[in-house]
């Protein structure tokens, strides 16, 4: 892959099954479940509408991903995961088909079957399917197989409204011109088999918007009826990519098919502020469907070995849950958001209060003196944060460090607080607000009043400022520099 995430290529023969299996072609034999009719068919009207709505997660089981999913397919597993996912509100699941896993140019009757089970399952727990078709696939001179199998994959899926949209490959590149007149000849076929189907592309996090406006370009004469944006850019700037992504393919729809961040480097909490900034912005620019990726972190050996997916350590650690299926704090914030419609700001910790782990608060500059998260005199509450001796850098001075969850938007009026107290303080303690642009240059601070040197009790600091012309993130920090004594900050505020 060429975003953040980097999902990557597989030689052709991997897990090509017709070894494993029969290879036979699939029937063309209707979805398990209620008896499609002309009068209950969908319309492409009807599923893109949900395609706009979904509250949809993006899937593989914690012990088989990507193809593995397929070749060792866990009924009950899946069943299990789906259930905690509808739990959490999700009404919509993504899911991957592999050529080379399925059976390429004719889908083997096994694994046919292997993906009624997994709609069917959906079904069961109240929950539509987003099929993407190509992943892992570089065949682009060979449209004429590659839309036989396309079509024999959705056939029974054609008029199943549990069925509710079709990516026909995964993150596209636009650049690559044989990949462009595949392509070209592939959405015409499958829109003439599926006329109902809603069908799409997405790009990756590194192609994002251009690569987006480069796809609607290419495709003038054979247009998709929406576009599928997979961000895992900064979350500070979320509504600014969002913007962009909606501007190059206007007036089309946008829904974000991919979002998420690994904690394989980045704490539980920052990866639940990330969901909780991506949705808020979302919600901001009018787009109703955010997809987290993914719904569990994957153990060892799950990621096929073959692939260049499985030598990267963060791919295994973007989950909602973690591999034996507990909950990350990012799962509460999902959950809110799609059963609320909240994503509120306790996700940010302000009181210090959260278990480390899951604080979203970053050190900055710490070699000039790290703040601690302490018992030791809080305002409130057990906890506050305690910086003690310390220095200054060339790039100024150390401090704690987050972002809010509301979207920076020019012009718009900002208030930052916090609580302080020194003991025999000396130096600079003070707030700031951090302006940012939309490429992540820093454009300006506003600084709040500052807490007096000596020993003190709990005194305000407050920043209020408008959002510079440029702005569009915005980093609350608090300072403490050149300080030879001691200062605890407490009960944080941020709108």
């Amino acid at each position: 892959m060429r975003s953040v995430r980097l999902r990557a290529t597989v030689v052709a023969s991997v897990l090509t099954l017709g070894a494993v299996l029969p290879s036979m072609p699939a029937p063309a034999a209707p979805a398990s479940g209620p008896k499609a009719t002309a009068a209950a068919a969908p319309t492409l009207a009807g599923r893109l509408a949900a395609v706009r709505t979904a509250k949809s997660l993006n899937y593989y089981p914690s012990d088989a991903a990507w193809s593995a999913m397929w070749t060792e397919f866990d009924a009950k597993k899946i069943q299990a995961d789906l259930a905690k996912a509808a739990a959490l509100g999700a009404d919509n699941v993504r899911v991957i088909v592999f050529p080379e896993a399925f059976g390429y140019p004719k889908p083997v009757t096994a694994y046919a079957e292997r993906l009624r089970t997994f709609v069917d399952i959906a079904a069961k727990n109240g929950m539509t399917v987003k099929l993407t078709l190509f992943d892992w696939w570089d065949g682009y001179t060979d449209a004429t197989r590659s839309i036989s199998w396309a079509k024999a994959v959705l056939a029974p899926y054609v008029d199943d409204p549990r069925v509710i949209a079709v990516e026909l490959k995964n993150e596209f590149q636009p650049a690559d011109a044989k990949a462009v007149t595949w392509v070209r000849k592939l959405i015409p076929a499958v829109r003439a088999a599926a006329p109902a189907m809603p069908l799409t592309l997405s790009v990756d996090g590194g192609t994002g918007a251009p690569g987006m406006a480069k796809i609607k370009k290419a495709l003038a004469g054979t247009p998709l009826d929406y576009y599928d944006f997979h961000f895992y850019g900064s979350s500070e700037r979320a509504l600014t990519e969002i913007r962009k992504a909606q501007a190059a393919v206007a007036p089309s729809p946008v829904v974000i098919g991919e979002t998420g961040m690994s904690t394989a480097a980045d704490s539980d909490g920052e990866q639940a502020a990330f969901l909780a900034r991506v949705f808020r912005a979302a919600g901001e620019a009018g787009v109703g469907s955010v997809s987290p990726w993914t719904f569990t972190d994957f153990g060892a050996g799950a990621i096929p070995g073959n692939s260049q997916v499985s030598e990267k350590p963060a791919q295994y650690k973007f989950g909602l849950h973690r591999a034996d299926g507990t909950p990350k704090a990012a799962a509460a914030v999902v959950r809110d958001a799609w059963t609320t419609g909240s994503t509120p700001n306790e996700v940010l910790n302000l009181g210090f209060e959260a278990k480390a782990g899951d604080s979203p608060w970053r050190q900055n500059l710490p070699k000039a003196g790290a703040a601690v998260i302490t018992t030791s005199n809080p305002r409130n509450g057990r906890y506050a944060a305690r910086f003690s001796g310390t220095k200054r850098t060339a790039a100024g001075l150390p401090s704690l460090a987050t972002s809010p969850i509301t979207p920076v938007q020019p012009g718009h009026r900002w208030r930052a607080e916090a609580w302080a107290r020194g003991a025999s303080a000396t130096g600079t303690t003070e707030i700031t607000l951090s302006w940012f642009d939309a490429n992540g240059r820093w454009v300006g601070q506003h600084s709040s009043n500052r807490l007096p040197a000596g020993t003190t009790d709990w005194t305000k600091l407050v920043v209020e400022t408008v959002a510079p012309a440029r702005a569009a993130g915005v980093q609350l920090h608090l300072k403490s520099g050149d300080n030879r004594g001691t200062v605890w900050f407490d009960d944080v505020a941020i709108s």
